[in-house]
């Protein structure tokens, strides 16, 4: 495992004082609601230490917000696990059974009967979404919508055995790791609504997806031998070798060009931001509101580095779930079975 990379990213690491409560309310929530089991399964999950994620991710957030992402990163890795099995080699049954979250987003129950998934990602979009201001609301429906979606498309990848080209991979890999939907779960959780005419600049929204890409690009690094046993083909480090047809260090050097680039991206642009708020005329609040997102996203990619440098989810992953097996210990979204 390239655990050994090291990605220079420039941007401050604080954690949240609320870390040790979160983690007593995260694991009784997701035992709660059925995500977690009991045994094997919660010692598993426990490893991963969700709740530090959100606590590096959102430095700013405590209590009831701070529970609300570390809620929602537990659903994204148990969720992202229920397709490393059957499911994750069947299309159209991953799509089905994504669909069903979606009709959560736009306003369908999850119904007596449903799943766990179905069930805590319920509870975390009503928590999201209340009180949110409604433009919020409209633009990350559609970005759970893209998430769950695109689940069918990483399962036709493992189907095809083959890593796709670098505008393919792109498009399928933001998808799946979901990665706008903590900028956007930032933005509540700071307390902040960005004007439309500044969130929509070419320089915020550039800046964006780099924020969103670093997270992705470090991560498919740092995961590549956990996902290369389950035969994933939608990692930057494969894509890059069959794209370039070189070896595997030469790979996940350039992995780390990519990430330079972008990096190097967002701050040039950031440096922008003061005379774009000028030019859109924004009061003293809104622009504020802007530095505070700019800050946000970085506080964003830092802290998911220094989190998954350390955590036993792809350190460990090889030795606690065998690639011979599904990459979960509990069966907890319908249709995952054989």
């Amino acid at each position: 495992m390239p655990q050994d990379v090291e990605f220079h990213l420039p941007f401050p690491v604080s954690c949240s004082p609320d870390l040790e409560g979160a983690r007593r309310r995260n694991l009784a929530w997701v035992r709660e609601v059925g995500l977690v089991g009991e045994g094997r399964s919660a010692e598993w999950y426990a490893s991963w230490d969700m709740p530090r994620l959100a606590a590096l991710g959102f430095p700013y957030a405590r209590g009831g917000m701070l529970d609300l992402c570390a809620d929602a990163m537990a659903l994204f890795f148990v969720f992202d696990d229920q397709f490393d099995g059957p499911l994750g080699r069947t299309p159209a049954r991953a799509a089905t059974a994504c669909q069903r979250m979606i009709d959560i987003v736009h306003g369908a129950p999850p119904g007596r009967d449903a799943d766990a998934c179905a069930v805590a990602f319920a509870d975390i979009w009503a928590r999201c979404t209340d009180g949110a201001h409604r433009g919020w609301v409209a633009r990350v429906a559609h970005e759970w919508e893209y998430y769950f979606a695109a689940q069918a498309h990483e399962a036709m990848g493992r189907l095809r055995g083959t890593p796709a080209d670098m505008e393919t991979y792109l498009h399928v890999r933001r998808g799946i790791a979901g990665t706008d939907l903590p900028l956007s779960l930032g933005e509540r959780a700071a307390a902040i609504t960005v004007p439309a005419a500044a969130f929509h600049s070419p320089e915020l929204r550039i800046m964006r997806q780099a924020a969103i890409d670093v997270t992705l690009m470090c991560n498919d690094v740092y995961s590549l031998e956990k996902e290369e046993a389950r035969g994933d083909m939608d990692n930057l480090v494969l894509v890059i070798e069959r794209a370039l047809r070189c070896a595997r260090e030469d790979a996940v050097a350039e992995a780390g060009a990519e990430v330079r680039r972008r990096v190097v991206r967002f701050q040039e642009l950031a440096l922008q931001v003061p005379r774009l708020c000028v030019l859109l005329g924004l009061i003293a609040r809104e622009a504020a509101a802007v530095d505070r997102y700019v800050e946000l996203m970085a506080l964003w990619m830092s802290g998911y580095h220094a989190w998954q440098t350390r955590t036993h989810r792809y350190t460990d992953a090889p030795q606690v779930v065998p690639a011979t097996g599904p990459g979960y210990f509990d069966q907890i979204l319908g249709g995952a079975g054989t």
